[in-house]
């Protein structure tokens, strides 16, 4: 039971899914770049600054910055094709953003969804490896709300078939495994900077990885798939060699997309970078008097918090209860308190029409974990100024629900 009691919740919290994410710092430092001599405002020196911060501070070689993370998720799904342009089979979760399964679609793979582990909302890793066959392509795996998804024997398994991990870390900025953070492990992986995230550049995104030729094949994907954007000299000019008919500035290797990002965009991130760490420590300790004082007769207090590094407010109801669903919806609005139904998505995305098109009214059956997540799971906001006492105040409105 909760350790700690407050006052009876005040009618209204007013408590927003984020606030005040980009700061006054933030804003001046957009002010000193508009108030420079004919400011370059395109992808310059601050977008290539912003990677190599961001690269330093997530323990990688290279970064990638462009607009947002679905354009992060395409990019690198984009450049697995070029790797299998037969096509084969994703492994994905049944809760992610669209953007991941869109991505997946859209580059001719077939996804293969896995079921969640309930203490992570992440995937199984015991049915991502009943999943694996010889048409897997990659294993696409979302870190749901800050949780850690990985194990060791997954990534074992994962480098003894040769399968590539793609991590969307997303929601899970800073969450780490085995000290080692997110984002790190995976032949790719991508974050979102959009506002309510842990780091914002208001819409923006990140491809990370330790290898150089996907680094270089994700630059040309970012900008209409032009050589010229490529880092490496020597792989420029055999381009320039095999095409002297062409311009060498204007080569195109593949069929790609423009999703660069701009400087006003990486001045903010790289802003918000100075005070990230900090900010999660805060928003993990909000998270954990969350936690602690939310009644386990009633919801999943039983998250695997290792290392994580907390997006939300995870609300589960332990166990099916519509009755208890409706109570809690109904309170969270009349105090004024923002929430997401399904958790992270909307929820089990085999519930989506899209899906349901492709693959049946009934696929969702195959993801009986996620689809209670779907109906009876919720995510709060959570932010680095939110205060301890209307913490308690929400587990006090929260926990006298069940009576």
């Amino acid at each position: 039971m909760p350790t700690t009691k407050s006052a009876t919740a005040p009618a209204k919290l007013n408590w927003p899914l984020m606030k005040n994410n980009i700061a006054r710092e933030d804003l001046n430092a957009v002010i000193d770049l508009l108030q420079q001599d004919d400011p370059i405002l395109t992808q310059s020196k601050n977008v290539r600054a912003f990677e190599e911060e961001w690269s330093q501070w997530l323990g990688v070689k290279h970064s990638v910055f462009v607009n947002s993370g679905s354009s992060a998720n395409l990019v690198t799904i984009a450049a697995l094709k070029e790797l299998h342009p037969e096509g084969g089979e994703v492994i994905v979760p049944a809760i992610t953003w669209v953007s991941d399964i869109a991505a997946v679609l859209h580059c001719g793979f077939t996804p293969v969804f896995a079921d969640i582990d309930p203490r992570t909302l992440s995937m199984d890793p015991d049915q991502i490896l009943a999943k694996l066959t010889s048409r897997t392509r990659a294993v696409f795996l979302t870190h749901v709300l800050g949780y850690n998804a990985l194990t060791r024997p997954l990534l074992n398994e994962l480098e003894a078939r040769g399968v590539p991990l793609i991590e969307d870390v997303c929601e899970s900025h800073g969450a780490t495994f085995e000290d080692q953070k997110l984002g790190s492990f995976g032949w790719a992986s991508n974050f979102s900077f959009y506002y309510a995230h842990h780091l914002s550049t208001i819409e923006g995104g990140m491809v990370c990885t330790n290898d150089e030729n996907l680094y270089e094949a994700i630059r040309m994907f970012r900008a209409h798939g032009m050589v010229r954007e490529m880092s490496s000299d020597s792989r420029k000019r055999d381009f320039a060699e095999k095409f002297p008919d062409l311009n060498p500035d204007f080569i195109f290797a593949f069929p790609a997309y423009n999703v660069r990002s701009t400087e006003i965009n990486a001045v903010i991130g790289r802003s918000q970078l100075r005070r990230l760490d900090d900010n999660n420590q805060r928003r993990t300790a909000n998270f954990m008097l969350f936690l602690r004082n939310l009644d386990p007769t009633l919801y999943r207090t039983d998250f695997r918090t290792e290392g994580s590094s907390n997006y939300a407010f995870t609300l589960v109801l332990k166990e099916p209860d519509p009755a208890l669903s409706d109570r809690v919806t109904t309170a969270l609005r009349a105090a004024g308190v923002e929430f997401r139904r399904g958790t992270a998505g909307g929820g089990n995305q085999l519930r989506q029409p899209y899906l349901r098109r492709l693959l049946g009214d009934d696929a969702w059956k195959q993801c009986p974990k996620a689809d209670h997540v779907h109906f009876y799971g919720f995510y709060i906001g959570n932010y680095p100024t939110l205060e301890a006492d209307r913490i308690l105040q929400l587990c006090d409105l929260l926990n006298g629900l069940g009576r």
